[in-house]
């Protein structure tokens, strides 16, 4: 793993057991799966690009729109699913008639796969990254690191 993917999963597991609190990105205080991928860039790549709007606990159900995919595009360099890193950002429809609405960042590969996260009644925690999970992802990306 490179310094800086160390960085990254180094920095994301700094934020394991802080309180899961819906839209906010505080380490130890509170923090849900966007606000843990918005601190890890603060606290890897400095100020946050973008702020994201209030979103609801449907985010973009409703209209159907892929909104945090997007932005996902505008911030972060998309991969191949099958090209898995440490330190790379997954995004997860949860439902297959959902949008995908659930972030986690890539803690170790291989045949002990994991991924930190944090979801509503969690905590931030490093998940084992099963096959239900990995059924789940449907894009992967890495923060841009490369200067």
């Amino acid at each position: 793993m490179s310094g800086a993917r160390e960085d990254v999963v180094a920095a994301a597991r700094g934020w394991i057991g802080t309180p899961y609190r819906h839209q906010a990105s505080c380490r130890g205080a509170g923090a849900d799966c966007l606000g843990l991928i918005r601190g890890v860039w603060r606290e890897v790549l400095g100020p946050e690009p973008e702020r994201p709007p209030a979103y609801s606990m449907d985010w973009s159900e409703p209209a159907r729109d892929e909104a945090l995919w997007h932005a996902a595009l505008r911030h972060l360099r998309q991969k191949p699913l099958t090209d898995a890193a440490a330190g790379d950002v997954l995004l997860f429809r949860m439902r297959d008639d959902a949008v995908a609405k659930h972030l986690g960042i890539v803690g170790q590969t291989g045949e002990r796969a994991s991924f930190i996260h944090a979801y509503s009644g969690h905590a931030v925690l490093e998940s084992p990254l099963t096959p239900p999970w990995e059924r789940r992802i449907v894009a992967r990306f890495a923060f841009p690191l490369e200067v």
